[in-house]
Formats: C-alpha cells, sequence, structure tokens
C-alpha cells in the first residue's frame, strides 16, 4: 500500500513538471485556474448583482478608466437620444467619481459567511468595464455569476458521464459474451443519434415551467446521458486487455469478488486515459450548455448562464450596434480553447509513444 501511494504522489510530481515545461499547456493552466476562482468568488469580484439593472444604463457601452495621478477615475455618463430612437452616450468630464477597492456593495453570502465587500467599484455612477445588457445590467458581473453555471455543468457532466462509462465499459470488458454484445449495442444506438439533436429532444420532453435548479440539474443529467457511451466503448477494449493479465488472474483463483476486481484491479490502469478523457470532454459539456441556454431551452431570465448571455447577440443589428454583448461569447472560445490544449498537453504527457523523439 505504501508503496502504490508513493508511485501516484511521484506520477503526480512528475505530471506537474511536465505540464510547466509545457508553456502553453501551463497558460491554459493558469487561465482556467484564474476563471474558476473567480466565478467560485463570484459575489466579491463582481461588482454588482447578476439582477441588477438599472434603465437609465441600457447597453452602456464599457465604462473607460481614466488616471488621476495613479487614481484611476470614471466620468459620469450622459446620453442624448438620436433619430433611431438610440441612446447615444458620452462622458461628462466635470463629474468625477474615483474606482475604489475592497468598497461596500450589495450584501452577498459567501461560503455561509455574510458580506457586503466587493473587489472594486464606485459611489454615484456606476461602471461597466464590460458593458451593459439591454436591461443595463453589467455584462461583467453576469459573466462572473453565469461562469458558476457554465463551468460547473463541464466539470460535474464530464465526471458522472465518466464514472458511468468505467462502470460500463468495465463490466462489457470483464464478463465479455453475451454481456458485452448487449452493452455495447446499446452503446452504439446512443451513439448513432446525433448528439445535439438528441439532447434537443430530451430537453423537449420534460415542462417547460422548471426552476432553474429543476433546469440545471436536468441539463448535467441530459449531457451525462449522452455523452457516456463513447467514454465505455474505450473502457471496454482496456478492460479486454487487462482481463487477462496476472493481477487479474491472481485476483480470480483467490477467489476476489468481480466487482472488486473491476474496481480495484481493472478500472485503476485506465485512469491515465480517463484524466484526458475529462479534459477534453469537458468543452463539450460546456457548448451543450451554451446551446440549450441559447436557445431558450437551458438557464431561463433572470438567472445568467454563458448561453444566455448571447442570447441578445443573435440579431446582426445588435451585434453591430452594441459589439460588446459578444463578450460572453469569448469567454466560452477561451474556455473551450485551454481545456483543449491542456488536454492535449495531458496527452502527450501521459503517453510516452505520443512524443516526437
Amino acid at each position: 500500500m505504501i508503496i502504490e501511494c508513493g508511485k501516484v504522489l511521484s506520477m503526480k510530481n512528475n505530471l506537474f513538471k511536465e505540464i510547466f515545461k509545457n508553456k502553453l499547456g501551463f497558460m491554459a493552466l493558469l487561465i482556467l485556474c484564474s476563471l474558476y476562482t473567480s466565478v467560485a468568488f463570484a459575489p466579491f469580484f463582481a461588482p454588482y448583482s447578476y439582477d441588477d439593472d438599472d434603465v437609465l444604463s441600457s447597453y452602456a457601452p464599457p465604462t473607460k478608466v481614466h488616471f488621476k495621478g495613479i487614481r484611476p477615475v470614471i466620468y459620469a455618463k450622459d446620453y442624448d437620444v438620436n433619430k433611431y430612437y438610440q441612446r447615444i452616450y458620452r462622458e461628462n468630464e466635470s463629474k468625477v467619481h474615483p474606482i475604489k477597492f475592497f468598497v461596500k456593495g450589495e450584501k452577498y453570502k459567501l461560503l455561509g459567511i455574510e458580506c457586503d465587500r466587493h473587489f472594486f467599484g464606485t459611489e454615484g455612477e456606476k461602471i461597466f468595464l464590460l458593458g451593459a445588457d439591454l436591461k443595463g445590467r453589467d455584462i461583467l458581473s453576469r459573466v462572473l455569476y453565469g461562469g458558476r453555471i457554465s463551468l460547473s455543468i463541464g466539470l460535474i457532466g464530464a465526471a458522472i458521464s465518466l464514472i458511468l462509462g468505467l462502470l460500463v465499459g468495465g463490466v462489457s470488458g470483464y464478463y465479455g459474451g453475451r454481456v458485452d454484445n448487449a452493452i455495447m449495442r446499446l452503446c452504439e444506438m446512443m451513439m448513432m443519434v446525433p448528439s445535439f439533436y438528441l439532447m434537443l429532444a430530451m430537453r423537449a420532453a420534460f415542462p417547460p415551467n422548471l426552476t432553474s435548479t429543476q433546469v440545471y440539474l436536468l441539463i448535467v443529467v441530459i449531457l451525462s446521458f449522452i455523452g457516456w457511451a463513447s467514454t465505455a466503448r474505450i473502457i471496454r477494449g482496456m478492460a479486454i486487455s487487462l482481463r487477462e493479465r496476472e493481477f487479474v488472474v491472481a485476483a480470480k483463483t483467490l477467489g476476489v469478488a468481480d466487482i472488486k476486481i473491476i474496481i480495484r484491479h481493472i478500472l485503476p490502469h485506465t485512469f491515465s486515459y480517463c484524466i484526458v478523457a475529462v479534459f477534453l470532454s469537458i468543452p463539450g459539456y460546456i457548448l451543450g450548455e451554451a446551446a440549450l441556454s441559447l436557445l431558450g431551452l437551458g438557464i431561463q431570465e433572470p438567472q445568467a448562464s454563458w448561453g444566455n448571455l448571447l442570447s441578445s447577440a443573435m440579431g446582426i443589428v445588435n451585434i453591430r450596434l452594441y459589439p460588446w454583448i459578444l463578450i460572453p461569447g469569448l469567454f466560452i472560445l477561451v474556455t473551450v480553447m485551454c481545456f483543449n490544449i491542456l488536454g492535449e498537453t495531458l496527452r502527450d504527457v501521459l503517453d510516452p509513444k505520443r512524443k516526437i523523439v
């Protein structure tokens, strides 16, 4: 047992060292850590709540930050209405509002503790670093709160799908015969249906009047149900090659239960693949949630997710007039790229055969 623990710790240390050597992979890891830290403490980093609206700031552009010496400030904003009833915002330099850090604001609960401090903010004038939406809500705040849903769905969905794939694939590969044949035909049926249409059909089968929490759990279940089949097929192939190894035959001879052999002796040898598979599959879950929410079948207003934040960008006129509404899509793009880069880095680290000599 001590030797096995030592091997695991040694593998972890080598893994981190190899990631640090790969500049692109290390940068992707840093960006992902920053994103997850920001959304985990979204009430602190966000200057406002996700549903804090201001009709007088509808589609306000990103606020320009100026410096008076070393002190960051913003100017008050005024607006005119043009002949197309569009608001044209301008800065009023006679009214200066300093940007303060650790400023008091709206109360929130973080880790069960009631707080009222925000990382930054202003008094007397709202600051929109990434602009505002139709209802005058701060896009930065909504991106941070929305990231809690979009990023967590990716992790939870991939984890559930991996566990299902491990168990089903392990059982199929270990027993073989009719059990293997039945399970693999089921996996092929699941993989035969296009995942996006299957996702829409499953969502349409549930009532539309669900709460945000129920929709969140429903999306996790749908995405996990779609993603386990491909994982199970690969684990099944690995289990077939492992069931004839000496340590598995020895465990059978000693009378160890089949389920213990699968869980303790076969599945642990697939963990290298599983680590890579999880990181490479998370972008699919993030994009799946974004697609459902964008089509109005996922997280509903006023709750924020990266998918429904893009719903206002479905019209070309809005994109042309207010290009900052595409910023949530940029966060999705960066996150998906980072997970793919990190997954490829881990694949190269954990599979020495792929390395080019």
